[in-house]
């Protein structure tokens, strides 16, 4: 650690210009991970508005993955579309080395990939323990391995960002809120705040940064039954003071400032975006 402090202490304090939204992430080169659908298509695409490269990662529906490549392109960026499994070690040491060979490097990661697979705790079965788990933990860490490694073999490059790489983790309300019939999910986002802190606390003397966001109820197709009719939407207004549901793009906005020099001293951190669900609104009468 103190060599790493060393090699990065000469870096002057960084002076941002002001840059025009569609150059905030110009010359980077983005992994999103479950981006074929819901809020990972939406980070993608914020990122490649930004100006950056984008990897589109995906386990099924290839179509729609190749769909959303020709929308980016026709943004004027670079696009691949990369099928992985992120709980597969083989698969993800697969998806980065094509990556690295087409783009070059990688400089953003968005560990996006997640699943539910819910039942009361009772009917609970092994193999949905472990398939969540799976996903949306050890996915996690497998591909934030394997950008870390690219980070720490290439360095800061002064003229495209002011860290040497980003990682930011797609986390939920649920890592500190609990959610009965949903253990399994709850846990997994639960592992992964504490997997984010603990990795930003090791590498950040590397300049490498290491983040999550952490939405609230979205409109996706994951969550559709809570949203679609004016009973079940009503209903969820009752746990967001905010009195809205919140939508995919406002993740994408998070998730590129996060990646951006603007947040080069954001670190470490959970940032809920979640219309104000994690504050306990049963309380906002007293209780």
């Amino acid at each position: 650690m103190e060599e790493a402090s060393a090699e990065y202490a000469h870096l002057p304090r960084p002076v941002l210009p002001r840059v025009a939204p569609q150059e905030l992430l110009l010359g980077q080169k983005a992994l999103v991970t479950g981006a074929s659908s819901g809020i990972g298509r939406a980070i993608a695409i914020s990122l490649a508005h930004a100006g950056a490269d984008v990897v589109v990662n995906y386990v099924a529906d290839e179509d729609r993955a190749q769909e959303l490549v020709e929308q980016i392109r026709a943004l004027g960026v670079r696009a691949l579309a990369i099928r992985a499994d992120v709980g597969d070690e083989t698969q993800v040491g697969e998806m980065f080395r094509r990556m690295i060979e087409e783009l070059g490097t990688i400089d953003i990661l968005v560990n996006n990939a997640g699943l539910q697979q819910d039942a009361p705790f009772h009917e609970l079965t092994l193999a949905q323990w472990n398939k969540v788990l799976a996903v949306n933990l050890t996915g996690q860490f497998l591909c934030a391995r394997a950008a870390v490694r690219e980070f720490r073999r290439r360095g800061v490059r002064p003229n495209i960002s002011c860290s040497a790489g980003k990682v930011i983790c797609v986390s939920s309300v649920h890592e500190v809120i609990p959610w009965a019939g949903h253990v399994n999910y709850a846990a997994s986002k639960g592992g992964v705040m504490l997997m984010m802190k603990s990795l930003a606390q090791e590498v950040a003397p590397y300049r490498i940064r290491v983040n999550s966001i952490c939405p609230g109820a979205i409109r996706t197709p994951i969550n559709m039954q809570v949203w679609e009719t004016p009973k079940a939407y009503n209903e969820l207004m009752k746990l967001i003071p905010y009195k809205r549901i919140g939508e995919p793009e406002e993740i994408g906005r998070a998730a590129v400032w996060l990646a951006s020099d603007y947040a080069d001293y954001v670190h470490g951190i959970s940032l809920f975006v979640d219309g104000g669900m994690t504050l306990y609104p049963g309380f906002q009468t007293g209780g």
